[in-house]
């Protein structure tokens, strides 16, 4: 019998949860800086990368436990990734010092698109195992 509680399924979206509330502390701090002058433009947008890379592969294993396809779930993955990136950029044009830009959506994108990319890669291309929905 499916149950949807199960620790097999309720775990995954716990660290999903972490990792967007990670997020959302981060944005919600003014006047972020690495303190690096020229390169801390280079080095907070590489971090909302990979921040948001880490949320798509976060997602993804969640998503897939639901019994989705794999090609399903990743997809779902992404667009939820996607969605989070636009609603922080919304919740940093609320903080001093911080600014919610389409362009920041589009960065976090990229890591979006990059860990969609790895994943299909290294684990939708291979056959799923003999009756699991593992990916």
């Amino acid at each position: 019998m499916w149950c949807p509680l199960t620790p097999n399924r309720l775990l995954p979206w716990l660290a999903v949860i972490a990792w967007a509330s990670l997020i959302f502390y981060l944005s919600a701090q003014p006047h972020l800086s690495t303190g690096l002058g020229s390169w801390d433009f280079i080095v907070r947008k590489a971090a909302h990368v990979g921040e948001f890379a880490i949320l798509t592969s976060l997602l993804w294993f969640a998503v897939k436990r639901q019994r989705l396809g794999r090609g399903r779930a990743l997809l779902l993955a992404a667009v939820l990734a996607v969605a989070y990136a636009g609603s922080d950029e919304f919740h940093q044009r609320y903080v001093p010092g911080r600014f919610g830009t389409p362009r920041d959506v589009a960065v976090d994108s990229l890591g979006v698109i990059a860990a969609a990319l790895i994943i299909w890669k290294l684990r939708l291309n291979k056959p799923p195992a003999s009756g699991t929905n593992a990916g």
